[in-house]
């Protein structure tokens, strides 16, 4: 499997483009405050977290996301463990993500900490456990022994990276959310939102970050 190596463009603010999909890795207008908007906000975070929550989500990228949820999880004062598991096809390396996460200079010691403690196939850090499984989602979600509290559907957008946001991973999706479970993604295409609901999830589109108009929240029905 090739791995992104020598496969990002830089622009003038230190965002990674993908040459492979020629989509950004996080907003041109403050990823940060992106991820707290969509993934954060969209599943009701940190107000749901209890020790030994699980977030999982597609697309591992940069990781501004696992690096946010952890930073929420500190300040939240819950104590125990969060539990991040994410599916990554193409991940990048260390240099490549420590050069990305240096735009987000709150986050600089956590990702100093988690940086250090990544290998191959995740991260154990003070409050987190984080497990990366590396692959095409479609054949490694399936087999996945575990559900999740929340997701994050953070590929890159479903007109350039259609894989991550088919019908039958969306419905592994659902099939892989604890009851009670949400899901909370960037994009409100109709197609995703209707695969979603096919999954088992009620889909509200609601106020997308910055200059989106929309995104998706979605709760699992009972």
């Amino acid at each position: 499997m090739n791995d992104q190596t020598d496969a990002l463009d830089w622009n003038d603010d230190g965002v990674p483009i993908s040459r492979r999909f020629d989509d950004p890795y996080f907003s041109f207008h403050d990823g940060l405050a992106e991820t707290r908007h969509v993934f954060l906000a969209g599943n009701d975070l940190p107000a749901r977290f209890v020790d030994g929550f699980h977030i999982a989500e597609l697309g591992f990228g940069t990781g501004l996301n696992v690096l946010t949820a952890w930073q929420a999880w500190r300040e939240s004062g819950i104590g125990g463990t969060l539990h991040f598991t994410s599916f990554e096809a193409f991940p990048l390396e260390k240099a490549q993500m420590e050069t990305a996460l240096a735009a987000f200079p709150e986050l600089e010691n956590l990702a100093a900490e988690f940086l250090a403690a990544l290998g191959a196939d995740g991260a154990n850090c003070q409050g987190l456990k984080f497990n990366l499984i590396v692959g095409d989602a479609r054949q490694t979600l399936p087999a996945w022994q575990d559900k999740a509290d929340a997701w994050f559907l953070d590929g890159f957008s479903p007109a350039k990276n259609p894989e991550l946001w088919g019908e039958e991973l969306l419905n592994e999706v659902g099939a892989h959310t604890k009851p009670g479970g949400t899901a909370a993604t960037y994009t409100a295409a109709g197609h995703v939102r209707r695969s979603l609901d096919e999954a088992g999830f009620d889909v509200e589109r609601v106020k997308g970050f910055g200059r989106k108009r929309h995104m998706s929240v979605a709760s699992l029905r009972a």
